[in-house]
């Protein structure tokens, strides 16, 4: 049985994202804040990480620099995978969705799909399903790090389980 911390990234800053006129998949190379410097900086510290063996992360900026740092204290290799990313407002490749729309439309059925809907969101169960394959390529280790996204995240506890900024939950398989 292989333990896993989920962490979700820092606090991030979009600020420099929107001054670019940065949208779509681009503005996830927003950093963190100071803040979430600090907030970052203080999990790597936990008492509860220090027999981690491995950090998983997600390819977006927030959760590779919140990765980093956790790395820095620890001492541990990041590997960077895929499918931890956030949750996608859209499956098809379209950068001008309503990310803000279709979330509302997830959050209020639930996760669940309408096929007669206009947005085509990831769904909670095909989140689930991708977040749950990465982690089984890793279950020989005993204790592993996982930085990633709030949605993601809740997809493995429970669907409206709100995850604050650095905020962990583990879980067992």
């Amino acid at each position: 049985m292989t333990t896993f911390y989920l962490i979700r990234h820092a606090e991030p800053r979009y600020d420099e994202v929107i001054e670019r006129g940065i949208y779509g998949m681009a503005y996830n190379f927003g950093r963190l804040t100071d803040n979430g410097l600090l907030q970052a900086h203080d999990r790597g510290k936990d008492a509860l990480l220090k027999k981690s063996q491995l950090i998983l992360s997600s390819p977006y900026t927030r959760a590779l620099q919140t990765a980093a740092i956790l790395a820095s204290h620890l001492g541990l290799e990041v590997v960077v995978e895929h499918d931890l990313h956030e949750w996608m407002p859209d499956i098809n490749p379209n950068l001008d969705i309503d990310g803000e729309g279709a979330f509302e439309k997830y959050m209020a059925r639930n996760g669940q799909e309408d096929t007669n809907d206009e947005f085509h969101y990831e769904t909670y169960d095909a989140i689930k399903k991708r977040m749950e394959l990465v982690l089984l390529k890793y279950t020989q280790y005993d204790e592993v790090i996982v930085v990633s996204h709030g949605i993601a995240i809740s997809s493995l506890t429970h669907f409206d389980d709100v995850i604050e900024h650095c905020g962990v939950r583990k879980i067992e398989l």
